[in-house]
């Protein structure tokens, strides 16, 4: 999959608008996280080398369509300057005549924030007379946000219809290293899925089957998994409706030689917050007042294993309630195998979400290949979908 990348002639001495992700968290006023800040750097440096005017829009939370001041992305104007080391205007509007005075006295060169852009009930129904507002100031749009791109939304989907249009760095890296290891990944190439339901990972399943050595399932999925072929989970999550789908894959992989690895120990207790009481049991033999809340050791020591031996790994969903340290250690082993896969020059693969968060706070996110920004994108992308955000940048 080959994007248009925009090039220094094409946006030099122009006025660009750059969609960004933004979504970050914020409280009392301030950014939290700079991580995806952080990862739009490298698009924005080369926009303002090329002397361009650039405006950054992004949406931040859900205000449904309306001005929410806690959500004004005023706040995270502070945290961008930070990030890049360059000055950052701020415009209280998206679209309409503030935007254009705020452009006009913007210097070649330099950066203006535009306010929310859900701010606007028309920004999420792809509403194209929003759409021919927001690109009407601008001569080039670039769209870089990776994380927002599943979503046909005016800023990333209906103003490519408009404006001259062009990948970002971001956008190109994710969707390069998301097709290495979902298209066509070097073998053994290991799937590791875990997080809370089996029903998030179902398209990711069927269109990765085929392709992978095996498959490594912990996190709360692996209990339908386990239920399914009849172990004891205690009050362990549970998806009933999902047991068929289930058996039904075991069934798949053992018939085209894709091995499954399902939990031989978890890590129990009475709740995902509890702060002692744990126990290791069997997967299979899980008492009846406690659930199951981490792989055990043995699973992550195999799974570490499984993992360190392979050529390509994708990873999405962690392998335990991770937030908790009493449950974070059966992720954290599986992180050391897939790390030890890197270090041999394997292609190693973080989806977002959950997983790139349990990265992060547990400090292998440096020990992979690439951590994507996009847990429902990445997902998607893997599933083989077509993504609005994406497909009107392919290069002919």
């Amino acid at each position: 999959m080959k994007l248009r990348l925009f090039s220094h002639q094409d946006t030099a001495e122009k006025k660009v608008l750059l969609r960004v992700d933004f979504n970050v968290p914020v409280k009392n006023g301030e950014v939290t996280d700079f991580t995806r800040i952080s990862a739009h750097r490298d698009t924005i440096s080369a926009l303002l080398k090329s002397n361009a005017k650039v405006a950054l829009c992004s949406h931040l939370g859900r205000p449904k369509g309306k001005i929410v001041p806690e959500m004004s992305l005023s706040h995270v104007a502070a945290a961008v300057q930070k990030v890049l080391g360059h000055p950052v205007k701020f415009c209280r509007e998206c679209i309409g005549p503030e935007v254009e005075t705020a452009l006009a006295s913007l210097s070649p060169g330099n950066l203006l924030l535009l306010e929310n852009l859900r701010f606007h009930p028309q920004e999420q129904e792809n509403d194209a007379q929003f759409a021919a507002s927001l690109a009407a100031p601008f001569d080039v749009f670039v769209m870089d946000a990776f994380s927002a791109s599943h979503r046909a939304d005016a800023s990333t989907n209906a103003i490519m219809k408009i404006l001259p249009s062009f990948s970002g760095f971001l956008l190109e890296r994710e969707v390069n290293m998301l097709s290495a290891v979902s298209e066509a990944p070097e073998k053994p190439f290991v799937l590791i899925l875990g997080g809370a339901k089996v029903s998030d990972k179902i398209g990711v399943v069927e269109h990765l089957m085929d392709k992978a050595t095996a498959i490594l399932i912990g996190g709360g999925m692996a209990f339908t998994f386990l239920k399914a072929g009849g172990s004891g989970i205690g009050r362990s999550l549970f998806e009933s409706e999902k047991a068929g789908f289930a058996l039904e894959m075991m069934k798949k992989a053992r018939e085209q030689g894709v091995e499954i690895l399902l939990p031989v120990d978890v890590v129990a207790g009475s709740s995902p917050d509890t702060s002692q009481g744990e126990r290791i049991v069997p997967a299979d033999e899980i008492p009846e007042d406690l659930m199951g809340l981490d792989i055990g050791p043995k699973t992550a020591e195999l799974f570490a294993n499984k993992a360190a031996g392979a050529r390509t790994v994708l990873w999405n969903g962690p392998m335990g309630v991770f937030e908790n340290p009493l449950f974070e250690k059966g992720t954290r082993t599986v992180a050391e195998g897939v790390a030890r896969s890197t270090h041999n020059g394997g292609l190693t693969v973080i989806g977002g979400g959950d997983t790139a968060s349990a990265a992060k706070k547990l400090g292998f996110d440096r020990n992979v290949s690439h951590v994507s920004t996009g847990g429902g994108a990445s997902l998607e992308f893997c599933e083989g979908r077509q993504l609005p955000g994406i497909m009107p940048l392919l290069a002919e």
